[in-house]
């Protein structure tokens, strides 16, 4: 006789396997999620993570005997998570708990323990691309400008979808467009004031905002989206196209794909993976293609 799925799940062998807590994300709201794995895992190796460094730090003393390293918390967090694997044999897995979940959503991760184990007990990989600003890691997508300026200020509130959304609001009727210049003269056609600059390795920056809806991170390239500033009017019709997966090129947005590609901006307010990050230009962005393995 099968024991019931409740019971399957306490005798899952998690060996090899850590979880990494971001106590922070979801507004502190990780109790539940280790309620729960502590239920359907016998003993699980798991660190409640208060700083990047205490992070890192229990990565490399548990990096000998684990394969698989799971973050639990938003964008920020898995960043941090992966910067400790890349171009390494381990395997990155996800327990969305953040405000937006960009990369997340992109990799097929959901708020679903049971799922996340069956995932576990499989341990099916591949790998994907990442991309450094300056040297720094970014797996999702990274920008300045606009967006630079909104998770700044995003981060002095409770954070959640309808603070982020009065944030934007608030930013955009005050925000002046930054300078572009791009040193390769391939792409000098494109210099000119723009109101965000973002780097998308995958297409969404999360709440399903499909920002870039023609990227692939496996295909050795990230896709630059230059926005324009535009007028009220066009709000709507924009708001509506990235929330359906439409954006395109108009008069306002161009893409461009890119494997490495250098250009200056007026200003150092960026956010890699929706935290927020001081990055003076020049700005150097670089393609590591199949660099990073997840569960699948």
């Amino acid at each position: 006789m099968l024991p019931n799925r409740e019971a399957f799940f306490i005798f899952v062998s998690m060996e090899k396997v850590a979880f990494i807590i971001n106590p922070f994300s979801a507004k502190k709201n990780y109790q539940p999620f280790l309620d729960e794995l502590t239920k359907k895992v016998k003993n699980p190796l798991y660190y409640i993570s208060e700083s990047i460094q205490g992070t890192e730090e229990f990565i490399q003393k548990h990096f000998p005997d684990t394969d698989i390293f799971v973050a639990i918390g938003g964008d920020g967090t898995i960043s941090t998570v992966a910067k400790n694997l890349i171009n390494t044999n381990k395997i990155l897995a996800i327990f969305p708990a953040g405000s937006g979940n960009g990369f997340s959503n992109e990799t097929q991760f959901s708020k679903n323990l049971d799922g996340l184990l069956e995932k576990l007990k499989d341990r099916k990989s591949r790998k994907i691309d990442t991309f450094t600003v300056n040297g720094r890691l970014s797996i999702n997508v990274s920008g300045t400008g606009f967006d630079g300026k909104v998770v700044k200020e995003f981060e002095k509130t409770d954070r959640g979808f309808k603070n982020y959304i009065k944030v934007s609001l608030k930013t955009f009727f005050n925000y002046k467009p930054i300078k572009l210049k791009f040193f390769d003269e391939r792409y000098q056609q494109h210099n000119g004031k723009y109101l965000m600059v973002n780097i998308a390795n995958t297409r969404q920056f999360g709440n399903n905002a499909y920002i870039a809806p023609m990227a692939s991170k496996s295909d050795g390239l990230v896709d630059m989206v230059l926005v324009k500033k535009f007028p009220l009017t066009y709000s709507p019709l924009f708001a509506f196209r990235m929330f359906t997966k439409k954006l395109k090129e108009d008069d306002y947005i161009t893409y461009l794909p890119v494997s490495e590609v250098e250009f200056k901006v007026n200003t150092k307010n960026w956010h890699l993976d929706g935290e927020f990050n001081k990055i003076k230009s020049p700005i150097h962005i670089k393609v590591q293609p199949a660099s990073l393995t997840i569960l699948i």
